[in-house]
Parts: C-alpha cells; structure tokens; sequence
C-alpha cells in the first residue's frame, strides 16, 4: 500500500524543465507539519526569539507554517493590548530568514509571508475593535523583504555576483513587562554569519550603488524612497522601536 503525503489539490512541481534543471520539488504541507512537531524543533518555532534560515526557501511553506506558530504564540502570550500585539508579531517577523534560487519563488516567499503576517495583524485588531497601523505593515515588509534574500545559498551570491546581506534585528529592552520593543539593526553577510564575525550595533554593509537591491514591495507599492543618508558618511542604524524601523533612520558616528 503506497502512502501519499500530498493532497489531490496540492502541487509539488510546477513543471518537469524545473525539476530536471534547478531540482525544484516542493515539500508538501504534512510533511511539513511532521518535521516541525520534532522535539526540540517544536519548541523552537514557539520561542519567539529563536532564529531559521530556510537554504533553499521556494515559495516559502516551511517559513509561513513557523510564522504561523510563532504568531499563535504572540496571540495566546501577549494578548493584553493590540501594542503587545504588534511588538511580539513583529519580533517573531523579524527571526524569519530565507534564500531562495529562482525569482518568481522570491516573490512568491515575500509575498506568502507578508499576506500570513497581514491576516493575523488584521484579525488581531478587530479584536480591538481597532485597524491595523500603516506603520507596523511598513515595518513588516521591511523586514520581509530584508530577511528574504534571491541567491545561491552553495555560492552565498546573489544572482549579479554580490554578496547575499541578511540583517539581524537585535531586541535590546526585551524584558517580562516590555510593550515597546526597541531594536539594533545590524547588517551581515553570509559569508559573515558563517565566519562568526563580530559586528558593533548598527554597522551597515557597505555595497557599491549599482549593486544594491531594490525590495519586492518597492515594486509593487511604486514607493521608491530617496535615502539621504546614502553619503560617504560613517553612518550605522539608530536603535529604533520595532515598529519603526521602516524609517530606517541613521546616524553618524567616529568610525
């Protein structure tokens, strides 16, 4: 007797060009579910500071469904005022990492994780008889889109040849009490990450402007922000409050 773990509605390839050139094959939702119930992974997807980096991140199922116990956990935990609320979902947002090959995946990964992040945030505010902030979604995709990255994990490049930058969105006040969660932002590479470097708070990768990325949202909102601070400053990230940090606020410093 032959065991299925995909449901009849359930795509696992999107066609047989894509398995044979890039090994596409998705993993379907039950076994996903059964790799995350593993002890000690459980536990993991509901500490909402515990980080995941998905290596080849297609569409983004496993990100979503750990997104999805940590927003359940926000919601059982840090149910007192819809503030509370928009900190922690925030911050579980914010432990989410994904690298991803092919393009039309990426989008697909920062848009999935945006439109579960949006359905729990707008469920939450009815509950308080409120409606979600434009300054938390901003924040959300900030973050997404800084923590999704296109490229080849084996390479760790990006398809034009500079390096993959991930941020890590340090809590620097995360006490039993705290509502409002200040963060530092610092940049690293993966290169970086692996090597174990030690950073000081704030610090910004330094990348040549024709190499930089222009974020998913930026595309489809048409909101092309003209950073200032782009000078030949030393400049690092402010440390801000979680919701915030869309603003992406800078300051100089003595290098």
């Amino acid at each position: 007797m032959t065991t299925s773990f995909a449901n009849s509605n359930e795509k696992i390839i999107k066609s047989k060009s894509r398995v044979q050139k890039h090994g596409e094959v998705f993993t379907p939702k039950k076994i996903i579910e059964m790799m995350l119930n593993q002890p000690g992974i459980k536990e993991a997807c509901e500490d909402l500071t515990t980080s995941f980096l998905e290596p080849a991140a297609g569409e983004g199922a496993f990100l979503v469904a750990i997104l999805r116990r940590k927003l359940d956990m926000v919601a059982k935990t840090y149910n007192k005022n819809i503030a509370k609320i928009e900190n922690y979902s925030l911050l579980a947002l914010s432990t989410l990492y994904g690298i991803e090959l092919l393009e039309d995946n990426t989008y697909a990964c920062v848009m999935n994780m945006y439109q579960e992040y949006f359905a729990f945030y707008n469920e939450q505010a009815k509950k308080f008889a409120t409606r979600p902030k434009e300054k938390v979604l901003k924040s959300a995709k900030k973050i997404i889109s800084s923590n999704i990255e296109q490229g080849d994990f084996l390479t760790r490049l990006k398809a034009d040849g500079s390096p993959i930058i991930f941020s890590e969105w340090r809590p620097i006040n995360l006490m039993k009490n705290t509502t409002n969660i200040r963060v530092g932002r610092t940049q690293y590479t993966l290169d970086e990450i692996y090597e174990e470097v030690n950073k000081s708070l704030g610090e910004i990768y330094e990348q040549e402007e024709e190499d930089k990325q222009i974020s998913f949202f930026d595309a489809i909102d048409d909101e092309f922000i003209n950073d200032e601070n782009q000078t030949t400053r030393s400049v690092r990230y402010m440390i801000t409050n979680i919701t915030d940090v869309y603003l992406e606020e800078v300051e100089e410093f003595n290098g």
